[in-house]
């Protein structure tokens, strides 16, 4: 088991011994294309926690910096600026996440999206760099990785229909795998793929 701090002093335990935990690493603060997709996770928040999921969402920026992009969300975010639990999971950095077309509408779309609604700009420098990779990680209560994505340019992330999917995916296997242990007379069974530190 990890803990890690919030923006807002809060501690986070993952994994969670009560539901699923999806990873989420963004980019940098103020990132416009992350606030974009956040905020068709925050449109969807009730229906992913139904579904017994929390966030956890990372950026490669400091504290102080990322709470007034964040204000306001209703899930956990975490300042990562050094990128430590970002090279634990593979999270790259690469020309790609801006050079590939796939994301140069999501991009004109959310500075669009951000001017509209008066967003903070982002840092005209920002720590970690403009050139992250998004990622996404499902982590089972007994601490196996579940489901992972690592996105190929800025925008490429789950959507909630593919986070929604995996959840029940794992659900549908966890019943499968109790009816067979139940049959079997066998209770618990070891797990592979944990979470580092679980």
């Amino acid at each position: 088991m990890r803990q890690f701090e919030t923006v807002t002093g809060e501690r986070v335990t993952v994994p969670d011994p009560d539901c699923l935990v999806h990873l989420q690493f963004r980019r940098f603060a103020g990132c416009p294309v992350c606030n974009l997709h956040l905020r068709s996770v925050v449109r969807r928040h009730d229906e992913i926690v139904e579904a017994g999921v929390r966030e956890l969402v990372f950026f490669h920026s400091p504290a102080d910096e990322l709470r007034k992009h964040v204000a306001g969300l209703p899930f956990a975010v975490v300042a990562d600026p050094d990128k430590r639990v970002y090279v634990e999971y593979g999270v790259e950095s690469a020309p790609r996440a801006l050079l590939d077309p796939r994301v140069w509408w999501p991009i004109l779309r959310s500075v669009v999206t951000g001017l509209v609604r008066r967003a903070p700009f982002p840092s005209s420098s920002p720590v970690g760099g403009r050139l992250g990779l998004p990622a996404d990680f499902l982590i089972a209560p007994d601490g196996r990785v579940v489901a992972s994505k690592h996105g190929e340019h800025a925008y490429d992330q789950w959507s909630v229909e593919e986070l929604l999917a995996h959840a029940d995916d794992f659900r549908a296997a966890r019943e499968s795998d109790l009816q067979k242990a139940t049959s079997r007379g066998v209770e618990n069974e070891p797990a592979a793929g944990r979470f580092p530190g679980a």
